[in-house]
């Protein structure tokens, strides 16, 4: 099939499946005398599980080690190992995530006792010198985290390219 038929039956923009053919993760096209590229049906799995695996989170090169170099040559244990590992990445930062929560509520509901007496400026050095006392908690997220959140928070919930 060629890549307008690809891209209508996947949901996917032609940039983007040229996209994954130039990284490797979409390997077999063949090019017409023409030049353009066909597609085996087994493209629209192939793409299929990569927009997958990217709604579950996984990078393009964690999506790369997992898909085997044809359709037929799956690792059961290997993808089960590789899920499982992915599944408690998750869970840990749902609780780093969790954890920084808590310690923004407990920040809002510090910055919000400010007493009336005092400015904002005072308040702030406050509610840091509490912070620097450990009478409130430090957040918890790591770099790879805001890094992570980052991205979904651009990337939205509705975009499908």
């Amino acid at each position: 099939m060629k890549i307008s038929e690809l891209s209508e039956r996947t949901g996917l923009a032609p940039s983007r499946i040229r996209f994954y053919e130039r990284i490797g993760l979409l390997k077999a096209v063949q090019r017409q005398p023409n030049g353009y590229r066909t597609y085996p049906a087994e493209a629209v799995l192939l793409l299929d599980l990569v927009a997958t695996a990217q709604k579950a989170g996984f990078s393009l090169d964690e999506i790369s080690t997992l898909l085997p170099p044809h359709a037929t040559q799956w690792q059961h244990g290997v993808l089960l190992e590789t899920l499982r590992r992915k599944v408690q990445d998750i869970a840990a930062l749902e609780a780093r995530l969790a954890q920084s929560k808590a310690h923004l509520v407990t920040l809002i509901a510090e910055i919000e006792a400010k007493p009336v007496e005092i400015d904002c400026t005072t308040n702030a050095k406050r509610v840091l010198s509490r912070m620097r006392e450990g009478k409130l908690a430090s957040p918890v997220l790591e770099s790879s985290d805001v890094k992570a959140l980052g991205k979904v928070r651009r990337q939205g919930p509705h975009r499908t390219q």
